[in-house]
C-alpha cells in the first residue's frame, strides 16, 4: 500500500506534454504522472482520473479542452465527442487530431522507442496511405451487449458502446451488423473483401455451459474472402489475417520487395508468412531457379497459401512455429529474411535463429513500436544494423501504424 489516496473521479487541470505509446500523452500533478487521453501535446485541459495505478501514476481522459493545441479538431465520429466522457468509444485515440497531426504523434513514438530500447536516434517520417482518414478499414471485431446491440468497447473497459456506424470501416460492412440484433454476448467479425462482398461471422459464448467451446456461425457469405495485391488474387479465411487497411496489401509487398531485393535465384525465407502475401514478391524475385520458404504456424493460413501460390513451384511451405522451424538445420541458408512477427515481436530466439544463418538482409515487418525496438536492438547484437524504417499510417484514427525496417549485417 502507498498510503495515498485514490484520485479515480478526480478532476485535475493539467498541461500536457509529450505523447506516449499506447494512445495518450503524458501530464503531471502533484508529483503524479497523469496518462491523459484525448487531449494533444501542448494543451491546458480538464482531465477526469479513470483508473488510478497506485504509486506515481494514473490514467484519464480529458473532459474539457481550455487552451487547444493548433492541430485539434472536431472529432468525425458522434462516439468521440468529448462531452460522453467514459461513454466515448475505445476504438480510436486520435479523432480529435487532424491527419498531419495523427502522423507526427505516430512519428515521435517510434523514435522515442527506438532511443529508448534501442539507443538509436532515427528521424521518422510515417507515410499517408492512400484513401484518407475514413472507411479504410475492411475487417472488423465487435461485441454485442445485454440488449444484443453490436458495438465496440470502451477503453479498457468490457463495456459495449453500441453503435450505429463506425467512420473508419467500410460503409457496407457496418450496415450488415448494426441493423439488427444479436445474441447477447456474441463476438461478431465483419469483413468487406476486395470484391466488395460483406462475410459476417458470429461466435457464441455460453457462459452457462462451462467446457463449451465457442460456436461460429456464418451469418453472411462465407467462410473465405477473396482478397487482391498487386493483382494477384489471394482467399483468405474470414477469421484469418489480412491487412485491414484496403491500400495496405498492395503498399507493404511492394516495400517488402523493395528492400528485401533477393536476387534471381536467391533463397529467401518468409516467417509468419500467412497467405503468402510477401512470399508472392519474394518468389517473383527469385525466379524459378531460386527458392522461398513460407513459415507459418496457422494451419489454415497455410492450407490458404498453398492454394493462392499454387502456381509458383519455388516456394515451399512449412506448417509449424517460427521458432521450431528455424530450429532445424538442414533449412536453405537464405540470401534475405523477412518476418512479419505477431504484436509483441519475434523476440531473442527466432532474432538469434535469424541471424545465425548470416542473412545479407533482414526485412521485419512490424505493428508495435516498443517490440520493433526490442527486436533492433537485439539485431544489434548480433551484428545487424538499421539501414532503413518505413512508417505507414496503416490504422488512422487510432496510436497503431506499420514499420518496415530493413537490417544488414555490418559484418562483424
Amino acid at each position: 500500500m502507498t498510503g495515498k489516496p485514490d484520485w479515480t473521479g478526480r478532476r485535475l487541470e493539467v498541461e500536457v506534454g509529450a505523447v506516449a505509446h499506447g494512445g495518450h500523452c503524458v501530464a503531471r500533478h502533484e508529483g503524479r504522472v497523469v496518462f491523459v487521453r484525448h487531449a494533444l501535446p501542448g494543451e491546458v485541459v480538464v482531465a477526469e482520473v479513470t483508473e488510478d495505478a497506485g504509486g506515481g501514476f494514473c490514467r484519464a481522459d480529458a473532459i474539457e479542452v481550455l487552451t487547444p493545441a493548433a492541430g485539434r479538431v472536431s472529432p468525425p465520429c458522434p462516439l468521440a465527442d468529448m462531452a460522453l466522457g467514459r461513454d466515448r468509444c475505445g476504438g480510436c485515440d486520435w479523432q480529435h487530431a487532424s491527419g498531419e497531426t495523427q502522423r507526427e504523434l505516430k512519428a515521435a513514438v517510434v523514435a522515442e522507442q527506438l532511443q529508448r530500447i534501442a539507443g538509436i536516434d532515427w528521424p521518422v517520417q510515417v507515410r499517408e496511405l492512400p484513401g484518407g482518414l475514413l472507411r479504410w478499414r475492411t475487417r472488423a471485431r465487435l461485441a454485442v451487449d445485454r440488449r444484443g446491440n453490436a458495438g465496440f468497447r470502451a477503453h479498457r473497459s468490457h463495456r459495449v458502446i453500441p453503435v450505429e456506424d463506425c467512420p473508419i470501416t467500410a460503409a457496407g460492412a457496418m450496415a450488415e451488423v448494426t441493423d439488427r440484433r444479436w445474441r447477447p454476448g456474441a463476438e461478431l467479425t465483419v469483413v468487406e473483401d476486395s470484391r466488395g462482398e460483406v462475410h459476417v461471422t458470429a461466435v457464441d459464448h455460453k457462459p452457462q455451459r462451462r467446457h463449451a467451446r465457442p460456436v461460429a456461425r456464418h451469418v453472411r457469405g462465407g467462410e473465405v474472402a477473396h482478397e487482391s495485391a498487386r493483382g494477384r488474387a489471394f482467399d483468405v479465411s474470414v477469421q484469418g489475417f489480412w491487412q485491414v487497411h484496403e491500400a495496405a496489401p498492395d503498399v507493404f509487398s511492394e516495400t517488402v520487395a523493395r528492400l528485401a531485393a533477393v536476387p534471381s535465384g536467391g533463397v529467401a525465407w518468409d516467417l509468419y508468412g500467412g497467405v503468402g502475401l510477401f512470399a508472392a514478391v519474394l518468389a517473383e524475385q527469385v525466379g524459378p531457379t531460386g527458392s522461398v520458404l513460407l513459415v507459418e504456424s496457422s494451419k489454415r493460413a497455410v492450407e490458404d497459401a498453398v492454394a493462392n501460390l499454387r502456381d509458383l513451384p519455388q516456394v515451399s511451405f512449412r506448417a509449424g512455429t517460427v521458432e521450431r522451424v528455424t530450429a532445424d538445420e538442414e533449412l536453405p541458408v537464405p540470401d534475405v529474411v523477412v518476418l512479419d512477427p505477431p504484436r509483441k515481436g519475434a523476440g531473442r530466439a527466432v532474432v538469434d535463429a535469424v541471424t545465425a544463418r548470416r542473412p545479407s538482409r533482414i526485412v521485419h515487418v512490424a505493428c508495435d513500436p516498443a517490440a520493433l525496438a526490442r527486436d533492433v536492438g537485439l539485431y544489434a547484437e548480433r551484428g545487424y544494423r538499421l539501414r532503413e524504417l518505413e512508417a505507414f499510417d496503416a490504422f488512422p484514427m487510432t496510436h497503431h501504424l506499420e514499420c518496415i525496417a530493413l537490417l544488414e549485417t555490418t559484418g562483424e
